[in-house]
């Protein structure tokens, strides 16, 4: 379980993030580009890549689905009360990463002492600035 806070400081942890409005709703954002909403206090809406979002579905089912946009997968809706906090930092850091313009990536991995930022996170440790640890 992961509260809306703290998902809310996850998301704000990244470099140049912010959180604006969006019809209603919150969403971070990196130099304007979106990289997740929360459409209650419930969930929160990740942009993913359909490869991601496959992975994510199928790495915890009972938290993530599929969202749509009309005909087009855009992401991974999460259910807040049953996803691990280390599975939603590892979804909004790719989501981050694929909205982020590479001035931004440069900076953020060159802040990450003990992590290469080159070519993905996957299988390395993960150093957050933000507060919090995964």
């Amino acid at each position: 379980m992961v509260t809306l806070a703290a998902a809310r400081r996850l998301a704000l942890s990244f470099p140049e993030a912010t959180e604006e409005d969006h019809h209603g709703m919150p969403s971070f954002r990196v130099q304007g580009k979106i990289f997740a909403t929360v459409p209650d206090s419930q969930h929160l809406h990740v942009m993913l890549d359909a490869f991601l979002t496959h992975a994510a579905v199928t790495a915890d089912p009972q938290a993530c689905e599929e969202l749509w946009w009309g005909a087009r997968l855009s992401g991974v809706r999460i259910d807040l009360n049953r996803v691990n906090h280390t599975l939603l930092a590892d979804f909004l850091e790719e989501a981050f990463r694929r909205r982020a313009p590479k001035r931004v990536l440069e900076a953020y991995g060159r802040g990450r002492p003990g992590t290469e930022r080159s070519g993905g996170h996957k299988g390395k440790k993960r150093q957050h600035s933000g507060g919090h640890s995964s």
